[in-house]
Formats: structure tokens, sequence, C-alpha cells
């Protein structure tokens, strides 16, 4: 399902429809038999995506052969709003983001 709802997603984007290509691509959506839910950060984005979610749910039905397949949309609005105001906080939050930057910061010799 993750499949065809990335190339979906991409399809929009060569298209020039790179409003909702985002929305697709903000998290992944999760598979509950056949309902899948996706969490969308506001009202707005809810309503966006809810204009296009058709053509989206008449590709899934079609490439995944199964007629049964719903959209849920769940909006959570609370954000966890970081700033980074020193090398030290960036750092830790780029390695909360991917781990491997201690390889490249070891393997340089690089310091903040």
């Amino acid at each position: 399902m993750l499949l065809h709802w990335n190339k979906y997603a991409q399809k929009l984007g060569d298209k020039g429809f790179k409003i909702m290509e985002s929305l697709l691509s903000i998290n992944d959506p999760t598979l509950n038999g056949t309902a899948i839910t996706l969490e969308l950060p506001n009202e707005g984005s809810k309503i966006d995506f809810e204009t296009e979610m058709n053509g989206l749910l008449g590709h899934l039905k079609g490439h995944l052969h199964n007629h049964d397949i719903t959209i849920k949309v769940i909006v959570n609005e609370t954000l966890v709003i970081r700033k980074s105001n020193n090398p030290t906080d960036v750092y830790n939050r780029l390695y909360e983001i991917n781990p491997n930057i201690e390889l490249l910061k070891t393997t340089f010799g690089l310091e903040f």
C-alpha cells in the first residue's frame, strides 16, 4: 500500500500538484485492515487533502485490487516547536534525525 501511496504522491508532484504531494508525504499512513489512517497537522491540510482524496482512493483501489479501502484523516495540532539556539542543540537535533552524523563527525574530525 505504501509503495502505491508514494508513487501517487510522486505522480502528483510531477504534474505540479506540490501541495497534495507534500500532504501525502508529511508522514506515512497506517493501515489497519482496509482502513488507511493519515495524520495531518491542521484542519486546513485536512480540507485540502479531502478535496483530492477521491483520486488517491481510485488509484489505490485499482492498483491494490481492493475496493473496500477507506481513508480516515486525523488532525493532530499538537506541535512541538524546537528552537536550536547553539551548535550543541543543532548537533543533538541532527543526531536525533540521523545517528550516522556521529560517524561523519569522527571521520572528518569535526567539532561544533
